[in-house]
Parts: C-alpha cells; sequence; structure tokens
C-alpha cells in the first residue's frame, strides 16, 4: 500500500489526496474498476469492428452491395452501421428501471450476455449475407452496448474514492478506445490473413469476446455500495464497505440514504426537472453529450478506412493499417490524460484547451480538401499528410478533454437520488447523436465538397461553440465529492429525515464514518 498511495500523491495533485486516509486506495477498487470496464471495452470492440469490416470487397459481395454507386454504397452501410446506435438508444430507456431493481453489478452482467446474442446472429448472417439477420444482430448487440454505456461509468463513480473518481472513471474512456484499438488491428489481421467470408466474418464473431470477460468479471466484484445503502441492505453495504477499505464512505452513504428513499420513475423526473438545481444538472449532462458527438469523433471511429480513402490513401490495407495507428494513438493519448491530467488539471480546463485545439485540427484538414483535395493515381501532397497528422492529433486531443470528461461529469454531478437516471439522459443523448453521426457521416462526405472537406469545417465549427458553452456553464468539479455537488449546483430543497429516525444499521454506519473522520 505504502509505495503505491506514494506514487497516487505524486501523479495526483489535489487537496481531498491529502485528506483521505490511505487505506482507501487499496487494490480491490482498481480490480473493480478493471472488472466492471470491460463494459467500456465492449463498447469499443463494436464500435471499431463495423468501420473496417464494411471497407472489405468480400463483406460488400456477401451483402450484394460491391457494384453500387458511391452514394447507394454509403447509404446501405450507414444502414449496417446505425443499426447498433438504435439498439443503444432504446436501452437506455429500460435499464435505469433495471439498475435501480436489480443493482449496477447484476445488470453489467445482463448486458455482456444480451451482448453475446447479438454477436451470435450477426455471425449468423455472414455464412450467406442476410441483410435482415445482420440488422437484428446488431439491434440486440446495441441493446447491451447501450446499457453498458450507462452500467459502467456510474457503479465506477458510485465506487471509486473522491481524489481519483476522474481518474478512475476515465478508465472507462480508456476501455473504449482500447477496444476500438485492438478492433482495428483485428480487421487489417483478417484482411492480411483470410479470404472469403472468414475475412469479415472473424472480426464480427470476435465481438463477443469482450462481452463474455465482462460478465466473468462482474461475478468476482462486489455491489455498488451507494445501490445496497439504497436498498436499506446494510449489513451488505457494511460488507462491501469493509472489502473494499473505503471508510470514507460511510458516513456518505448515510446522508444519501436520508435523501433518496423510495421514488417513482415519474417522481425522479419531476424533481429533475422542476427543482432549478437539479435541471441545471440534466441540461449540462445533455449539451455535453451533444457537443461530444459533435465532435466529430464517431465520424472517424465507424469510418476511418473511409475517411482516410477520402484523404488521398488508396488500397484497402493501406487504409485499414492507417485505422490501427490511428487506434493505438487514441489508446496513448488517453491513457497519459488518466494518469497525468484527470484528478490534477480538472474536467473545465481539460475542456476548454481540448475544445480550441479540436477546432483549430479540422479546420485544417478542411481546407486541405477544398484547396488541395486528392486526386486519383497521383501521390499525396505535402499538405496531404500534414492533414493525415493532424487527424491523428487530433485523437490525442480528444482524448485529453472531450471523450473521458464527459462521461466523468455526467456520473459524478447528479445528487444521489437522481445519479442513475442522469446518467441514463445522458447516455441516451449520446447514442441518439451517435446514431445521427453513423447515418449521415458518409452522405457528408461525398455530398459536402471534394474529399468531404465541408464535414471538417462543419466539426471544427462546433469545437468553438462547445469551448463557449464550457467557459459559461460548467463549473470546476475536480475533487469535490459526490455529496458536495448539492452545494457546488444547488439544493434538491427535499427534507431529510433525521438520523434518529432511521434504522439502528445506518447509525452504525454514520457513527463508523464519524469515529473514521476524528481517526
Amino acid at each position: 500500500m505504502g509505495t503505491g498511495y506514494k506514487i497516487l500523491k505524486l501523479i495526483i495533485r489535489n487537496d481531498a489526496m491529502k485528506e483521505d486516509p490511505p487505506e482507501i486506495y487499496g487494490w480491490r477498487v482498481f480490480a473493480l474498476v478493471w472488472a466492471a470496464c470491460f463494459g467500456g471495452l465492449l463498447f469499443g470492440w463494436d464500435v471499431g469492428t463495423i468501420g473496417g469490416v464494411l471497407a472489405m470487397p468480400a463483406m460488400q459481395e456477401k451483402y450484394g452491395y460491391v457494384t453500387h454507386n458511391a452514394k447507394d454504397k454509403a447509404d446501405m452501410s450507414q444502414n449496417i452501421a446505425s443499426t447498433l446506435q438504435a439498439g443503444c438508444f432504446a436501452a437506455c430507456f429500460v435499464t435505469p428501471w433495471l439498475t435501480d431493481r436489480w443493482g449496477r453489478r447484476w445488470a453489467l452482467i445482463a448486458t455482456g450476455l444480451v451482448t453475446l446474442v447479438g454477436v451470435v446472429f450477426q455471425t449468423a448472417s455472414t455464412a450467406n449475407g442476410t441483410l435482415a439477420v445482420m440488422y437484428v444482430g446488431r439491434f440486440i448487440a446495441g441493446l447491451g452496448v447501450g446499457a453498458a454505456s450507462m452500467l459502467t461509468p456510474l457503479y465506477v463513480s458510485e465506487c471509486a474514492p473522491r481524489a481519483i473518481r476522474g481518474g478512475l472513471t476515465s478508465f472507462y474512456q480508456l476501455f473504449i478506445v482500447t477496444g476500438v484499438m485492438i478492433s482495428f488491428w483485428i480487421n487489417y489481421g483478417a484482411l492480411l490473413h483470410f479470404k472469403g467470408v472468414a475475412t469479415y466474418a472473424t472480426p464480427i464473431a470476435l465481438q463477443a469476446l469482450p462481452a463474455l470477460l465482462l460478465v466473468v468479471f462482474m461475478f468476482l466484484v462486489p455491489e455498488s455500495p451507494r445501490w445496497t445503502a439504497k436498498q436499506d441492505d446494510w449489513e451488505a453495504t457494511t460488507r462491501i464497505i469493509s472489502r473494499l477499505r473505503g471508510q470514507d464512505m460511510a458516513t456518505q452513504l448515510a446522508n444519501e440514504t436520508r435523501l433518496i428513499g423510495d421514488a417513482t420513475t415519474k417522481a425522479l423526473l419531476r424533481e429533475m426537472w422542476l427543482i432549478p438545481g437539479n435541471r441545471k444538472r440534466a441540461i449540462i449532462s445533455i449539451m455535453l453529450m451533444i457537443w461530444q458527438q459533435m465532435t466529430g469523433v464517431n465520424a472517424i471511429n465507424y469510418y476511418a478506412p473511409q475517411i482516410f480513402q477520402g484523404l488521398g490513401m488508396t488500397g484497402t490495407d493501406v487504409q485499414l493499417f492507417a485505422t490501427g495507428v490511428y487506434g493505438v494513438v487514441k489508446v496513448v493519448g488517453c491513457f497519459l490524460f488518466l494518469v497525468f491530467v484527470a484528478d490534477s488539471l480538472g474536467r473545465r480546463r481539460s475542456l476548454l484547451w481540448t475544445s480550441a485545439a479540436q477546432a483549430i485540427s479540422m479546420y485544417i484538414v478542411g481546407v486541405y480538401g477544398k484547396l488541395e483535395p486528392p486526386q486519383a493515381g497521383k501521390p499525396i501532397s505535402p499538405f496531404g499528410y500534414v492533414a493525415i497528422v493532424l487527424i491523428y492529433l487530433w485523437a490525442i486531443f480528444f482524448q485529453f478533454g472531450w471523450g473521458p470528461v464527459c462521461w466523468i461529469l455526467v456520473s459524478e454531478i447528479p445528487t444521489a437520488r437522481l445519479r442513475a437516471l442522469n446518467v441514463a439522459i445522458g447516455a441516451a443523448t449520446q447514442w441518439l447523436f451517435n446514431f445521427i453521426i453513423a447515418r449521415t457521416v458518409l452522405t457528408m462526405q461525398v455530398t459536402m465538397g471534394t474529399a468531404g472537406y465541408g464535414m471538417f469545417f462543419l466539426f471544427g465549427t462546433f469545437g468553438w461553440i462547445m469551448g463557449i458553452f464550457v467557459w459559461f456553464f460548467i463549473p470546476e468539479t475536480k475533487g469535490v465529492s459526490l455529496e458536495k455537488m448539492d452545494e457546488l449546483f444547488g439544493l434538491t430543497h427535499m427534507e431529510p429525515k433525521d438520523v434518529e429516525d432511521r434504522p439502528e444499521s445506518v447509525r452504525e454506519v454514520t457513527e463508523l464514518g464519524a469515529e473514521k473522520e476524528k481517526n
């Protein structure tokens, strides 16, 4: 414990780290986060697979659109890709109820199993190129991926010590980009070493691996103590806190229980939108997820081979290799953010500087497409290589801000009573705009000027708009405990019961926390 804790203190520079007891930063909380974040790996792996698969000539031939013109081919590719997002969006409406009824842990296990079923359908469709079965499989897999996108940051933020909550929640983004990277390289390897159906069926089938890992590892970790406290199961809560050595949670959980109570979804929605402090946080969460998608991140995640083709790269193997390198860059950028920035620089500053950096990068790529577009049969110009490098730099900028920070904020700013619902609404918004991007990017590339330069100008402009939004509406939450968010954003105006009115077990947990704080 001593060496690891000292390293954390050197890396993480905030006051909360100095105030908390070192025991809460034990290996168990990191193991818990690692297990849950296979939900992020699942997200990234499924997102990253489809673009490369759709670019493979064998896939296009099997599903009957290899000879289509550019617009019709774009429509077919977008239909297949976006069906997953439709399932993800639908999942966000049922997941809050499931996770509040059955817990974060069992809900995450269920998401892995649902995704496995979807992958089976997708793989079965590759035998004879049945589009209907592919659509059904991607929609079912989307139900699992969408649920995991809400549950993982929620579960992690509820279990993480406040001083490293940002970094641990960023593990989710790290696993997402790792999944994207792995799927990119699997696509590249399959194209090089397989022929026929195996070329695209193998990457599709391997989407089952992260789902299986999520199911297995979630059996090995405990439930969120905040969920068990909400269920008034204080015996389990105390046991989980002891197992995690998270003594700092004791008083916090008791306070949360006074606020949570039994409330229907209708009552919670009314509370979310009629009370100013809650409404402000819900609107911030929605806008953050809209802006995250309007950076253009999933334009590249889903269709990186096609984007690199538009920048002048020829040959499917070259495009997939460039896509694989893009995946590596994303992982490195996210890892550096997680270790050095997440709980040191802060949420607000991370979003501000990356908004400007992403906007400038996209504008320069757009200028290349407008003034010096690639021409068939000619090598890429020096300006073209600058544009390609800027795509990689843009990926690093995204991982230092709008990738991980949005998920951190959406999962940490809500009041305890509304946390699951707020994350669900944020995730639903993310998947709705994710769907819009997946369904329109290739069309924009074909119709918005040579090399799709207008698309890059569009995403660059949103970068400036996002920065303005952050400047006026996003406060700094670094090092602020989940329970202090009400003071930062505004109280919920609920009337909690007195401690003495609560069960004896609740008072015991409260007293345990008070004793720990004195010591």
